[in-house]
């Protein structure tokens, strides 16, 4: 199982995600889509590979604002699982802008 991230690393990891915080013990992305269609297709893509990866994030949804937390629950914290989730999240954010 996955460790816990030292507040170094986590310093370190915001260093490659620029577009994410760390926040209560997760890590925080919002996103403004488009259009509520396309923020729906971003949450239901993110749905696919949370399932896939068996790691799923806390999702927010304000018509065309979505609010990403990534914490590994089990753990109490930011774990290495929650760093490729967000990489991933971007990945998809990434893919539609």
């Amino acid at each position: 199982m996955a460790e816990l991230l030292t507040d170094d690393q986590v310093t370190e990891v915001l260093g490659k995600l620029p577009d994410w915080t760390a926040e209560n013990s997760a890590l925080v992305r919002t996103a403004e889509l488009a259009s509520f269609p396309q923020a729906i297709m971003v949450v239901n893509r993110i749905a696919e590979i949370a399932e896939n990866d068996n790691h799923h994030p806390d999702i927010d949804i304000r018509w065309r604002t979505l609010t990403f937390r990534c914490s590994t629950h089990s753990k109490g914290g930011i774990t290495a699982l929650d760093v490729s989730l967000a990489e991933e999240i971007d990945g998809v954010l990434d893919s539609v802008s």
